[in-house]
């Protein structure tokens, strides 16, 4: 049986409780009981993301995930959707910078069944990886990117931004979605070596929440994944360590066919899982988040010279976070009205900091955010995995709201002061252009992307 120790409820907690275990061959478990519905959620977390990707081959670890769900040793094609579904549960997978999960939820009857299919993977699937499923999935990839990304108004922002804010060569300067040239470079000879590399038990955290036995779950938990042997040769991902500012505005203009200009922007803001990434969460809250929020109030209701407008925090544990500010413009406003408002309303909070009715305001916001996250089984799941791979401990999910409330206006203002500046962001303007013309001699391009296959 693996070892582990009972954890008790932590001030700040709210009563949640998690015990942490660990198998012979490194794979970390997590457990937290909840049985106020008789359902349990499995999360996988791996530490593989964007950011491990080497140049060339960009939108790998985002492949791979579509691949873990194309078949293994003894689960043929489709058959983890099938296998999930049919037991009314309900599953998927996402990638990011800095990781990849998968994750199921499940009627607690049926958990068992969960954690097997979870651990055939990890443990087989080159058994069943081939050029065929290569082919498929990365069909699939490449339409997902056309369909979310390249054909959408305003599809490529969040890619562009982050080309700027982080230069080239940084590991975050790409996005996880990759590149088409990069997606039709990759081999299957190279999927099968980031498998080896990174698909496994001891580069992985496993959380199980809900209507559980422990023990009982432990035993499977060993049975399944126990045998399964670690791999040591995975390289630490390259250094994401930039200065605290960018040290001028960087910008580029996109001339593009979308509804109304817009004004995006990428501010650099401190790393996840520090005091001041919280402090920096409840800035961009008062600023713009939601109907409340100062740009809002400014843009929207009052100059009535933006439809939308919004800044939130991608958090970051390996490189700076980024803020991430959104306004469309109304009519024929200007960019330059809009971010000379911007402006104004940064460096009046830059000085006068958040009032107390806005504190308690943004405070709320975050922590009923947070407590969402943690009152449903598949979010608490998700939550200690994150805690475990990024920082190490996933006891730090149950006290997050804690930390969130224990920040002071002034560190709000200080964080604002230091970093929502010009000479600090990344900024991306939107102009749009007529449709073109249909070709008289070829028409319209009448082809139609498949839907995604997962």
């Amino acid at each position: 049986m693996p070892m582990g120790h009972t954890a008790t409820a932590q001030a700040g907690s709210g009563g949640l409780t998690a015990t942490e275990h660990r198998l012979a061959n490194g794979l970390r478990v997590v457990l937290s009981e909840d049985h106020l519905t008789p359902v349990a959620a499995v999360c996988l977390w791996y530490d593989v993301g964007s950011r491990h990707e080497v140049e060339g081959r960009t939108g790998l670890a985002h492949l791979f995930e579509h691949l873990m769900f194309q078949g293994s040793k003894q689960v043929k094609g489709n058959g983890h959707f099938e296998l999930v579904q049919g037991a009314g549960g309900s599953l998927n997978g996402t990638t990011s910078f800095e990781r990849t999960n998968y994750f199921e939820t499940m009627p607690t009857h049926q958990l068992e069944l969960a954690l097997w299919l979870e651990a055939d993977r990890m443990g087989s699937l080159l058994a069943a990886l081939d050029e065929e499923s290569m082919e498929n999935q990365r069909d699939v990839v490449k339409n997902e990117r056309r369909q979310r990304y390249d054909n959408v108004p305003y599809g490529t922002a969040f890619e562009r931004l982050t080309a700027l804010a982080y230069p080239e060569g940084h590991p975050y300067h790409h996005t996880p979605i990759g590149s088409m040239a990069d997606l039709d470079a990759a081999t299957l000879e190279d999927a099968q070596e980031f498998f080896r590399t990174y698909y496994a038990p001891n580069n992985a955290v496993l959380s199980v929440v809900g209507d559980i036995d422990p023990e009982e779950t432990l035993a499977w938990i060993e049975k399944y994944f126990g045998s399964i042997p670690s791999h040591d040769g995975k390289k630490p991902p390259r250094d994401g360590t930039l200065p605290g500012t960018i040290g001028g505005q960087l910008r580029e203009v996109v001339h593009e066919e979308v509804p109304a200009r817009a004004l995006m922007a990428a501010y650099r803001l401190p790393h996840d899982g520090t005091r001041e990434a919280d402090a920096a969460d409840l800035a961009l809250t008062v600023l713009g988040g939601g109907e409340s929020s100062r740009l809002h109030n400014r843009l929207v209701r009052r100059d009535r010279t933006a439809v939308a407008a919004g800044f939130g925090l991608l958090r970051l544990a390996g490189a700076p976070s980024l803020g991430w500010l959104d306004v469309k413009t109304s009519g024929g406003v200007e960019v330059e009205t809009i971010e000379a408002a911007v402006d104004e309303e940064l460096a009046r909070f830059a000085t006068e900091g958040p009032t107390a009715e806005e504190m308690e305001r943004a405070q709320a916001q975050l922590e009923r955010e947070w407590l969402d996250r943690l009152g449903t089984v598949s979010g608490r799941a998700d939550e200690l995995c994150r805690f475990a791979v990024l920082f190490g401990d996933p006891q730090l999910a149950l006290t997050a709201v804690g930390r969130v409330l224990d920040i002071t206006a002034d560190e709000v203002r200080e964080v604002a002061a230091a970093a929502l500046r010009p000479d600090n962001r990344a900024v991306l303007v939107y102009e749009p252009v007529e449709p073109a013309e249909p070709d008289d001699e070829t028409g319209a391009d009448t082809d139609a992307d498949e839907e995604a296959g997962k």
